[in-house]
Order: C-alpha cells, then structure tokens, then sequence
C-alpha cells in the first residue's frame, strides 16, 4: 500500500534545534541518578554529616574567644583548649566523611556515564541511515565523549558543592539568627541582589555554553573530516586551503569559548563584591552592638565565621555557574541524539521471510531525500528469481538509491516494493535484510582477526567454510603468507592492508552468507585487471540460482547481465539485455562506447 508522500516529506523537514529549558535537563539527568538511589541517599547523609560537623567548629571558636577577658589580659587555657580540642575533632571528622563523599561521588557519577553511554550508543544502533546522512561523524564521536565527559566532571563536583552549600548555608543562616537576629537584618540587604544577579546571569550565559558546545563539534566533525582524507588533500596539494578553512572554524571555536568563558568568569566576582560588602556592615554594625554589650566578642567571632560559611557557597555556585552551564549545554545536545527518532519500528503484522526465493518487483516508486528534490520517479523493475540486473546510469542519477530502497535504509515515498509476492513495509527488517549479502565501493572493516571480519555476518562461521569463502574471492593465498594467517590482526578500517586485499576481504564476507540476493556496487572497482576477472569468475559461480543487483560503472562487467536497467535523473530510460540496447544505439549505447573513446 503506498504510502502518504507528504506525510513522509513532513517527517523530515521535522527536525527542530529549538533548545530546552534547564528543567527539562535537570528532569532527564536526575532520571539518570535516581537509578542508584541508595548510593544518592547514603551521599546526601554523608554530605549533611560532613556540613554539620563543619558547621560547630564556629560555634565553638567563639566559646574559646570568650574565655579571655578583656583588659585584664587574663585568659582560661583550660577552657581554649577544651573547645579547640573539640573543634579539631569535629573537623577531622568532617574531612574524612569528606573524602568519603568524594570517593562515593566518583564511583555514583561513573555508574551514571556509563548508563549514559551506552543509551546513546543503543540509540547510534538503532538510528535510521539518513540520520548519519545529516550528521558530521565527528560531532556525533564530541557527543559521546567530550560532552559526556562534561556531564560527569559537573557531576561528580559541581552537584557536590552544591549539595554541600545548601546545608551549610541554610545551618550557618540558622546559627547566625541564634547568635544575633540584629545582625541578620543585615544581610537581608545583600543576599537578594546575589541571588537576582547569579539568576540574570544563568539566563544570560546558558546560550553562550550551548553555541560552544555546537561549536566544538562542528570542529570535531571538520577534523575528523580531514584526518580521513589526508590522501587526497596531499595529493591535490590542498594543505593551504584546508589549514585555512580550519584556521576559521577554530576562530569560531574560540570566540565561542571565549564569550561563554568570559561572561560566566564574570559572576563570581561580582557575588564576592557583594558578600565582601556584607561583610563589612557585619563588622560595624558588630561593633555597635559589641559596644551596647548586646554581644561578646566571641559571640561576633562566631557570626563573622557564620557569615562567611553563608555567603562562601553562594559565591562558589556563582563560580561554578559557567560549569553548570556547560554540562547542561552538553547535556540537552545528548539527550537530543538519545531523544532522535529511531527506525520507524516494524509493522504490527509484520512476517518473517523465510524460504526465500528472490522474486522482486518495483511498482511505481518515487522516492527522494529531501522533501523538495526527488530522485527516482515512478520506477518499474521486475527481478526475476536467479536474474542478474545491473544498474547502470550517470553519476548522481540515482543507482544507489535503488539499493537503499531494496534495503529498507530509506522507506519510499510513493509505489511498493515486493519480495516473494510480499510488500517489504510488510517484512520485519531483520529477515529482509539478511536476505541480502552486499559488497559496497566503500569497503568495512572493523578492528581484529582477518577471520573475524570474514565471519562478521555468520557468527558460527567455522574455519572450513572461511576459508572457502576466502578461495572463492582470490584472497585465500595471500591470507596463508601473513605472519598469523587467518588470526593476523587487522587495524582499524583496515589501514595495514591494501584496497584492493580489502576488497577481497569483503567479497569473501558476502560469499560466506547462504544469502537468497546478492547486492554488488561496483564491488571490483578498487582491484586490477587480472584480480578482476578472477573476483568476476567466482562471482558467477557465487550469483548461480541467487536474484543479483549490481551498480556497474564498467560496463564492460555487465555484459552477461539477464536485464540492464539504465538510470538517467531518477527515471529508467532504458531496459532490457547488452544486446538489445546496443542494437536500439540509445543512451546506454553512448554510455557503453563513451568508456572506450
């Protein structure tokens, strides 16, 4: 049944950058650390501890100051060292409930950035190909690392700190209303336009962090870029351009950090200013006090003491404001990626296909990427089981996309594709697709054994059948003169072999498979003349009784193909076998003759 075209033109013109609110975020990662409740709670009880220790220490300091009179200069050691030995006995407590605290915190946040992970990893797998299509590489690596890494380091601190100067502010605020509520009133004056100002200034700086964070990845992405395609820039002398397309990207990259740096750095100082202004209508209104002996001197000890645990932690969160912000910067992009749609999920009656017979047909299809540009229009094709078509055509007019299509990458927009009789919206993905063995032009492969990547889609794969897999696509003798033959290890992507032996690698994988329908594109461009003819011989034999669709460029390759599908803007402009098209001297026959002018 085909489907609704600007139902699905609309999904993709859906994607929205419009930010969320820091609720929003605190909401999703206390989801995360509610997880390990029991490790919360004990943290919060140590945390109070610690505080609550510290916050006697001053209460007791100012027993000790009035143990000495004034004047007289007489003063009752025994009672000074009473209460200094106690004050050191609670802060030693404190500082190893302290550290406690410390060491719980790190192992609570590592528990949460591994959870993190990998939901964002489980997320990456089960995302559709078009959002790798969108999306630099690089940006994707910077979420899963650099801003994960910014989310735990917020954690495993800033969460702390803030923790902690709830409890001491609200104990020392306690204390202080205790000792004088006179000098309260005080502060009553200041503590207002700090919280106005830190208030402003989140508002303020949070837009900041979240172009940086972007900006960051955009750099990663551009790196990550270039780093892959060193070959070619040298090749084409290109240095110059590329360090100065990057000397931009990174100007921006700064600048961002630099503004998001430099208007969080701002916040702190000013709340110090303030508090240090607190501070001074403290000690004279203290003083006046003092003098109508409303207080002692270690009653104003202690109150200065007081203060100044209530104000150093509103001046602290004012510090640590700007790391507030980054992680929430770095939080909301990952919670983004987590939050992206996935492939759309299987029909309800969706089946499996089994017993495959590699009959398919195109009815009508018209499909494109974007909303507003098609590439295949109103496509029919017919694949007869145990045929081979070959999709030749210009570069750009749309031969991959008929392999996407048949994969379910992409869903059509209009018409229906069929296997075994069977609309393919109406097959579970899984089985449709292990119908298929492909050989891409861009060859995989992934960190480890040579036998490994062979056996990368038939897990019980034994050596016999690897091997023969490996004969088939010619690589089989230079597999044998490898130090560790089949256990040699191969380097990520494959980088301490050649293309072509790479190639061969991934032709053997696809032989491996007891696969119904073979995929090939332009399998054999990256190897020579002879290695070709070879690959070309066993692929016959590899394609016997299998429905076969391979994307040529060499046309010269295809010339035994049961039909010839040629593709020229999205549309079929020509069908039918080598003979037949040559004899009608149409677009293919100038294709064809055009590779031997």
């Amino acid at each position: 049944m085909p489907v609704n075209t600007n139902t699905g033109r609309r999904k993709l013109s859906e994607k929205t950058d419009k930010p969320r609110d820091t609720r929003f975020v605190l909401k999703r990662l206390w989801l995360y650390i509610y997880q390990y409740k029991w490790l919360l709670a004990l943290a919060i009880i140590l945390t109070i501890a610690s505080n609550m220790f510290a916050l006697i220490g001053p209460m007791l300091s100012g027993y000790a100051i009035d143990a000495i009179e004034p004047g007289k200069g007489f003063v009752v050691f025994k009672t000074v060292f009473y209460y200094s030995a106690w004050m050191i006995g609670f802060y030693i407590v404190s500082s190893i409930l302290s550290y406690i605290l410390s060491v719980m915190m790190i192992r609570l946040t590592q528990k949460i950035v591994r959870k993190m992970r990998e939901d964002v990893f489980t997320k990456l797998v089960e995302l559709p190909v078009s959002y790798f299509d969108r999306n630099q590489a690089g940006d994707i690596i910077s979420k899963i690392s650099y801003d994960i890494d910014t989310i735990n380091t917020s954690l495993s601190t800033d969460v702390v700190q803030i923790c902690a100067s709830v409890i001491t502010v609200v104990g020392s605020l306690i204390m202080m209303i205790v000792i004088s509520p006179q000098l309260v009133l005080v502060m009553l004056v200041t503590i207002p336009l700090s919280l106005l100002y830190t208030r402003y200034m989140a508002k303020k700086v949070r837009p900041l962090f979240r172009r940086r964070s972007a900006k960051l990845g955009e750099l990663n992405g551009f790196v990550e870029e270039m780093v892959s395609g060193q070959k070619t820039i040298k090749a084409y002398a290109a240095e110059n351009t590329v360090v100065e397309r990057f000397d931009k990207i990174n100007k921006e990259t700064v600048d961002a950090y630099y503004t998001a740096e430099y208007y969080g750095s701002m916040t702190g100082p000013t709340v110090n200013f303030i508090n240090n202004l607190s501070l001074s209508l403290i000690t004279v209104f203290g003083a006046i006090l003092y003098l109508n002996r409303a207080m002692t001197l270690g009653n104003i000890s202690s109150f200065v003491q007081y203060s100044r645990k209530f104000s150093g932690p509103i001046n602290e969160v004012a510090n640590i404001i700007s790391e507030l912000q980054s992680a929430a910067a770095a939080a909301e992009r990952v919670f983004k990626l987590i939050d992206e749609q996935p492939e759309s999920p299987d029909r309800d009656e969706a089946k499996e296909l089994n017993s495959v017979k590699g009959d398919v047909v195109i009815e009508g299809v018209t499909f494109g990427y974007l909303p507003d540009k098609v590439i295949i229009k109103n496509l029919f094709l017919h694949a007869k089981p145990g045929s081979l078509t070959a999709i030749v055509g210009p570069t750009g007019g749309g031969k991959t996309t008929i392999i996407n299509l048949l994969m379910r990458f992409y869903d059509v927009w209009e018409g229906k594709i069929l296997v075994d009789g069977t609309e393919t919206r109406d097959l579970t993905r899984e089985s449709l697709r292990k119908a298929y063995a492909m050989v891409l032009q861009d060859t995989w492969l992934f960190a480890g054994t040579i036998f490994d990547n062979i056996a990368y889609g038939k897990e019980d794969a034994t050596m016999e059948e690897v091997v023969a897999a490996a004969k088939m696509a010619g690589i089989h003798s230079y597999i044998k003169r490898l130090p560790m033959g089949y256990d040699t290890i191969v380097n990520e992507d494959g980088l301490n072999i050649s293309k072509g032996q790479k190639q061969l690698l991934t032709i053997a994988r696809a032989m491996l498979l007891d696969a119904k329908m073979l995929i090939l594109d332009e399998a054999t461009s990256n190897v020579d003349t002879r290695t070709e003819i070879k690959i070309q011989k066993a692929m016959r034999k590899l394609m016997e009784e299998k429905t076969c669709f391979v994307i040529a460029h060499r046309l010269s390759t295809i010339q035994g193909a049961d039909n010839i599908l040629v593709i020229d803007q999205g549309n079929v402009v020509e069908q039918g076998t080598h003979k037949e098209l040559m004899e009608q001297k149409g677009f293919y026959y100038k294709l064809y003759n055009s590779q031997f002018e």
